[in-house]
């Protein structure tokens, strides 16, 4: 169908039917993850973080194509998810910017926002690497600028097709694609999205999203022990303002004194409220002073939590004290911590090591910016640190540590060892700055392996893989293959001691046997005579081992 210009009610079906067809598809994305491990996620992540962005919009689908995109790129921000969707936010804010204050727009226009998708992401990545998804936005925002195009689905058509062809060229970009027989998964990703835009607007399709809301929950320190009387604010409330230029630090400092774990985040005329607090009245009262509110989101915690612990509510009247003036905020301290982790018993060191807020997540989910801002805010602390304790989580934490008000410092680290080497030296009497500097050396120091199997058979340095083999993995390079968890695990340990090596530690998964992991770190502990070996039992999923030399 022709579409010499297109409004904000196109742009909408273009996004939500490109929303649907990446998640039809995000399994086949994940399964072009160069490494034949069982937690490949960059189709989870830009499908998760690309459905956060379609929700924001739902409540101004008939607005003009500028207000649509700006919302898009603001339910991106927050949801992204990985480097995938911290990179696809980016994209899409580009293309906002590129079509701010636009109700509608012609090919030349929507050209021009497609290759202001590509700078921004650029901008985004110290330092690009060419045979990803940048190169595919390149080629996609390059390929719309020399179009001669008036009809703006020929126009996508070209780009569609100029995408995939550098797409296909990505191997050659890059060896490691080549050597694993795949292209970028990432760059397949956005592929999708830009063939799932043209599609709707070659068969004037009218979108409606499918599927629901995925969540990472958030789990805090002892959480499992509070009692129902330790909630001193009873109702977890969530809303937007639809604030305009309006000053909302009278606001924020009005509420802090109604509750606690407050996020009043604002961005281009729109501010998230997140609050516990013991009457969400008073809130909304003063927040509708701002401005008008959406998506309000009340949830009796006190209720919630009864229902966690199997306790009978039918029948029974609990009376509570809405407007009980004795509660007190907790004094600020000086440091708080967060860490990402999946596994109840790595969640349960990092608690006892003294982390304030872990968030569930890792390799098979990764949290989004807004899942790391709740949990940095919910702290009550002068200096937040964050342990990332993934690669692909690191630009989501430094995106959200852009957001908070606080003083966050994000310590790269990219293992769940590093992680809690770095809350085992950290040093409460020091400052902030001081304590950085220390953590990233730490976990310099730290030598990470682990132990998990192959989804698929490819080469991946040099190395034969067969589906299914065990694989050692030591710092992103497969170091052994075998049949057996516990001999390759024995293997890896033994190619990352050297002359400087003192602590091997071992968490062990939740597909372990505890008796074989016992004998195994036995074994080491007379291999290894003059070594200190620590057995953890970690619970996490799809990985046998991860293990630590230091």
């Amino acid at each position: 169908m022709e579409h010499l210009t297109i409004d904000g009610h196109n742009f909408y079906n273009m996004v939500v039917n490109a929303c649907n067809k990446l998640d039809e598809q995000k399994d086949f994305v994940n399964s072009l993850n160069v490494f034949p491990v069982p937690d490949g996620d960059t189709g989870t992540n830009m499908s998760m973080t690309f459905r956060n962005a379609v929700i924001e919009i739902e409540t101004v689908k008939n607005e003009g194509i500028g207000v649509i995109a700006k919302k898009l790129s603001k339910g991106a921000l927050m949801g992204a998810r990985g480097n995938s969707g911290v990179i696809l936010s980016q994209i899409l804010r580009g293309i906002a910017n590129g079509l701010d204050n636009l109700n509608e727009v012609n090919s030349v226009e929507f050209a021009k926002s497609i290759m202001e998708g590509s700078k921004f992401a650029y901008k985004a990545v110290m330092r690009p690497t060419e045979g990803t998804i940048l190169t595919i936005i390149r080629s996609a925002g390059e390929s719309a600028e020399k179009s001669k195009e008036t009809d703006i689905t020929k126009l996508m058509r070209e780009v569609c097709d100029a995408s995939e062809k550098m797409l296909n060229k990505t191997p050659d970009m890059l060896p490691v694609l080549k050597k694993a027989k795949v292209v970028d998964s990432g760059g397949m990703g956005l592929l999708i999205i830009l063939k799932g835009m043209l599609e709707a607007l070659e068969n004037d399709i009218k979108a409606s999203l499918n599927g629901v809301k995925q969540t990472v929950s958030i789990a805090p320190k002892e959480s499992s022990n509070v009692i129902e009387e330790e909630i001193k604010f009873g109702y977890c409330t969530e809303f937007i303002i639809h604030s305009g230029d309006s000053d909302v630090s009278k606001f924020r400092d009005y509420i802090s004194k109604l509750g606690d774990s407050m996020i009043v985040v604002n961005v281009d005329e729109i501010t998230k409220v997140h609050v516990h607090t013991n009457d969400p009245g008073l809130v909304l009262s003063e927040a509708v002073k701002l401005g008008e509110l959406s998506r309000i989101k009340i949830d009796n915690m006190r209720e919630e939590h009864r229902e966690v612990l199997g306790l009978k509510t039918e029948g029974s009247r609990v009376e509570e004290n809405l407007n009980d003036s004795k509660n007190e905020v907790e004094e600020e301290k000086d440091f708080g911590f967060i860490a990402v982790a999946s596994g109840e018993g790595i969640s349960k060191i990092f608690k006892d090591l003294g982390v304030d807020f872990v968030i569930e997540g890792g390799q098979t989910m990764n949290p989004s910016t807004q899942d790391i801002l709740s949990s940095i805010n919910s702290v009550n602390a002068r200096n937040v640190f964050v342990f990332p304790n993934n690669k692909n989580i690191i630009m989501a934490a430094n995106q959200a540590s852009e957001l908070s008000e606080k003083n966050v410092i994000v310590i790269p680290t990219k293992t769940i060892p590093q992680g809690i080497t770095c809350m085992t030296e950290f040093e409460y009497d020091g400052n902030a700055e001081n304590n950085k500097e220390k953590l990233n050396n730490a976990i310099k120091k730290v030598k990470t392996g682990s132990i998990t199997y192959a989804v698929r058979d490819t080469e991946v340095d040099g190395k034969i893989v067969n589906a299914n083999d065990i694989l050692g993995i030591v710092e992103d390079k497969i170091k052994e293959t075998g049949k057996n968890i516990y001999e390759v695990c024995e293997k890896v340990i033994d190619s990352m001691i050297d002359e400087d090596s003192e602590l091997i530690s071992i968490y062990y998964g939740k597909d372990c046997s505890e008796i074989k992991a016992k004998e195994l770190a036995e074994k080491l502990e007379d291999k290894y005579s003059d070594f200190d070996v620590q057995l953890s039992e970690g619970k996490q999923p799809l990985y046998y081992f991860i293990v630590s030399v230091e």
